[in-house]
């Protein structure tokens, strides 16, 4: 197919792992774009868009550079979230892919690098204040789960106008993101028969549509929005009460102390494939004001409702316990006896595990 003819004004956007996930839907959106001179569409492989240039490339290898000549703006949407993936692996493709993003961009004199993390950056406390503020510090604890590689990315877009002169930095950090493909802790946390609480404490829930995300992202590629740091999400939040009601799950509220430490032995044996710090972004608030798209005129087309409804229909038929998937009989034992079963049947493989270190 052809590539149809485009205003000359418009800046050529380039968009990493444009050929799956959250990269594909917003290099089709910037396909229709009657703004952008061209779109530039890189993967490993080639994708099914039609109507932009695909360029076949690794974004952790070097030679990206030769593949940003003609490019004003890259977005870096090739990043790994799935619970699935080996910790060891994601942090490689994670941190490498996104250095050698900003690296290949410095060379090819990309004037403008868009990098996508996650409101998680804020961290999931106790005493958040709800909602945070955009300029908020960052109170995520780096380390080896998902956050860790978020941080590490951001460290990195502190540094890159300093390490690259004239270059335009913007992090893009949505809430909780939903939608067809999404798959991480957070959504696993709603395929568990039981919704998790930690007791004395009101958690709060703020969701981001993939949809929401790229016409985000489109108003920042456009030059309609130009702040350094711009988070994206749902207005408001969500109670708990509330979520319930459309889930249709009660929760079961637990003392931190047993909730935590029994999720970081599970870890630690590698029975869970997040660790414990992850568990609080499921009892914990961290919901975003979305102070500079507002500013800007831009509205979410979900409200948290819709989102969390749009959550339920991709998890449906899925069964999770302590973010681990489950199916058959395990499944009908979560289904009956509920997140009870996850806390002592964690519990439980904890001792064995003890006993057998002890033959």
């Amino acid at each position: 197919m052809s590539i149809r003819a485009r205003r000359s004004t418009g800046p050529v956007v380039a968009i990493t792992g444009a050929a799956a996930g959250a990269g594909r839907e917003l290099t089709a959106r910037l396909a229709e774009s009657g703004e952008l001179r061209k779109v530039v569409a890189l993967d490993s492989h080639r994708g099914d868009v039609p109507g932009v240039v695909w360029r076949v490339v690794d974004v952790r290898d070097p030679i990206l550079s030769g593949r940003l000549a003609d490019v004003d703006v890259i977005v870096h949407m090739d990043i790994e979230r799935s619970p699935e993936v080996p910790g060891r692996d994601r942090r490689t493709h994670n941190v490498r892919g996104a250095q050698t993003v900003v690296t290949a961009a410095g060379a090819a004199r990309v004037r403008h690098v868009v990098l996508v993390t996650s409101a998680s950056v804020y961290g999931a406390l106790v005493d958040n204040p709800v909602p945070l503020r955009e300029d908020a510090e960052l109170r995520g604890e780096p380390g080896e789960s998902i956050l860790g590689d978020l941080l590490e990315i951001e460290d990195l877009a502190k540094i890159a106008p300093i390490t690259h002169p004239g270059m335009q930095v913007t992090v893009i950090r949505p809430a909780a993101l939903v939608g067809p493909g999404i798959d991480t802790i957070i959504t696993r946390h709603f395929e568990a028969p039981r919704l998790l609480g930690v007791k004395g404490t009101a958690t709060r829930w703020q969701f981001c549509h993939v949809e929401d995300l790229v016409s985000a992202i489109e108003q920042v590629v456009l030059g309609k929005v130009t702040a350094p740091v711009v988070a994206v999400g749902s207005e408001g939040w969500l109670e708990q009460d509330e979520v319930e009601e459309i889930v249709g799950k009660r929760r079961i509220e637990l003392p931190a102390a047993i909730t935590f430490g029994t999720a970081q032995r599970l870890h630690r044996l590698g029975i869970t494939p997040a660790p414990a710090a992850e568990l609080q972004y499921v009892v914990y608030p961290w919901v975003v004001d979305c102070a500079t798209l507002r500013a800007a005129g831009w509205k979410p087309a979900y409200d948290n409702a819709s989102a969390l409804r749009v959550l339920l229909a991709e998890s449906a038929g899925r069964h999770a316990v302590a973010g681990r998937r489950v199916g058959g009989k395990e499944a009908t034992m979560a289904t009956a006896a509920g997140a009870t079963v996850a806390v002592i049947g964690a519990a439980a493989v904890v001792r064995r595990a003890r006993k057998r270190r002890r033959i």
